[in-house]
């Protein structure tokens, strides 16, 4: 049950507590805000991992992403294989006067190719300027803060293990073939000695045959 007044009353209690407190007042510009490590000020390009499959251009609600690709021929990797096709990034644009920062590009994007950074100072005097071109995008790539570590008792991930395995695979054949190379200048280094040794016996036995067949002259000796 309420008694009359009690609404007033408590609004000066919350008054009261909050006179009583020190104001804190966040000194920015000046003073750069602490951000938290998974701010959404910006989104950065990775262009390395585009794949045009226009997923997010797709699944974004703004339809803020333009995107624009053509296909190339990609000439066999071994003889006798076959051509094929692939999509070449043209144009990757953000327009962040529509985009509302829901995330659902970065989250679709199956290549790891959007990534939030915490920039969040590039406002715009002209809101035709908040479009975001590739180039731009891929400059915000460098403020992306790097990803937590992980827990040491993770399984280690798996694009990982991949390119580990694939890395040792390389090394361990790029070690055989250095090993043959060696082993051919080895033999290559060698050669030229059996050679004279086999001319010198055969020098050898050529004069031993000689001195043989050579007829005795009467009187020699005498």
């Amino acid at each position: 049950m309420s008694f009359p007044g009690s609404g007033l009353a408590k609004g000066l209690a919350v008054t009261l507590r909050t006179m009583t407190k020190r104001s804190v007042t966040a000194q920015y510009p000046d003073v750069q805000p602490d951000l938290a490590p998974r701010t959404r000020g910006v989104i950065g390009l990775f262009e390395e991992n585009c794949t045009v499959c226009m997923l997010c251009a797709r699944e974004c609600p703004d339809w803020c992403i333009y995107i624009d690709s053509h296909k190339e021929t990609v000439p066999p990797a071994a003889p006798g294989g076959r051509e094929r096709s692939r999509n070449v990034l043209d144009r990757f644009a953000i327009d962040f006067a529509l985009c509302m920062y829901c995330g659902i590009c970065i989250e679709v994007c199956p290549f790891d190719a959007l990534f939030w950074s915490p920039e969040f100072e590039y406002a715009e005097t002209d809101i035709r300027d908040l479009t975001h071109e590739r180039d731009k995008l891929r400059e915000w790539m460098w403020t992306v803060p790097e990803p937590p570590a992980l827990d040491p008792a993770a399984e280690e991930p798996k694009e990982l293990a991949a390119a580990r395995k694939a890395a040792d695979k390389l090394a361990a054949q790029q070690q055989a073939e250095a090993e043959a190379e060696a082993e051919a200048a080895q033999a290559q280094a060698q050669a030229p000695t059996t050679d004279q040794a086999t001319d010198r016996t055969a020098d050898q036995a050529a004069d031993r045959t000689a001195d043989q067949n050579r007829p005795d002259t009467p009187g020699e000796g005498q």
